[in-house]
């Protein structure tokens, strides 16, 4: 009974109290509701116009998935752990959730606490000069959820699936890098498993878009196009669902359009794909698919 009614995404609920517009010292607006979670504001602006898309929100965790007209449950669904969310304009993004870029956040988080200071684009450096496909992870083992010392849970973890133990930090960045970039391929496989289709691309958007050695593998790993951007999706998703409401955007597809005009896009060609077939195949053994 303390929850206001639910209402769709775009809807003009009021205008700002004079008490909220004289604290913070601006003018009357307009509040309209927009996707009341990050992940569909952002998949709201993808940059796209195709019908049939799928996409990655690739921050701290990672959504992967597309968008439906329906809600795909049925027994492989409930079974890949693949859920429905309502997005904008009644659609439905079916999608999993994956860890994403905590593993390299937080091992950053763990290399300081060590006493060694680096930047997200040493650690990227360092796992670029390490040797591929020495070992590999689950990243979305309960493991590696909590905080605390994730490279020491990455050893631990390639000790236990009787895997090659890396041992610089080089090696166990460039073991959750391609972990990461594998488990999206499976995620990938997944999702057209459930849904009977093909997808020619992937969108990914979010801060994962900066990290250019994670979208060239995730195109390796998947055999697709990666179309990397926009870093704040979120934000232009929130953005455009208002100005649809106010009539300075006709609909959706226009406002991804925008989006897709205005975003400095870069685009990862696969390469190297029977390597990471092959590095497919002996990752799935080392999560037990």
């Amino acid at each position: 009974n303390i929850l206001p009614p639910v209402c769709k995404p775009g809807t003009e609920v009021g205008m700002l109290t004079d008490e909220l517009c004289a604290e913070l010292d601006i003018p009357k607006a307009k509040v309209i509701s927009v996707c009341g979670h990050d992940t569909q504001s952002a998949v709201a602006a993808t940059p796209t116009q195709e019908k049939d898309f799928i996409f990655i929100s690739c921050g701290t965790w990672s959504l992967f998935g597309t968008e439906t007209d329906e809600p795909v449950i049925d027994e492989r669904s409930s079974a890949l752990n693949i859920t429905n969310e309502i997005g904008y304009n009644g659609k439905v993004t079916f999608l999993k959730n994956i860890i994403g870029l905590w593993l390299i956040q937080e091992s950053r988080r763990q290399f300081r606490r060590d006493g060694s200071e680096f930047t997200f684009a040493d650690l990227e450096r360092l796992a670029l000069e390490a040797p591929s496909f020495k070992a590999f992870i689950d990243p979305d083992a309960p493991e590696f959820v909590p905080v605390g010392n994730i490279p020491k849970r990455v050893q631990e973890y390639c000790a236990k699936t009787n895997q090659s133990i890396p041992s610089s930090i080089g090696e166990i960045m460039k073991c959750i890098y391609e972990s990461l970039a594998l488990k999206y391929r499976q995620t990938f496989d997944e999702i057209r498993q459930c849904t009977g289709k093909e997808y020619s691309k992937i969108y990914l958007m979010g801060g994962g878009t900066k990290d250019g050695m994670l979208c060239q593998m995730t195109a390796n790993a998947c055999g697709c196009e990666v179309y990397a951007g926009p870093a704040e999706a979120t934000a232009y998703g929130n953005i455009a669902v208002q100005l649809i409401a106010s009539g300075d955007i006709a609909d959706i597809k226009a406002a991804r359009q925008i989006v897709a005009d205005s975003a400095n896009m870069r685009v990862f060609k696969p390469c190297d794909c029977d390597k990471w077939n092959e590095a497919y195949e002996r990752f799935k053994k080392s999560i037990n698919i």
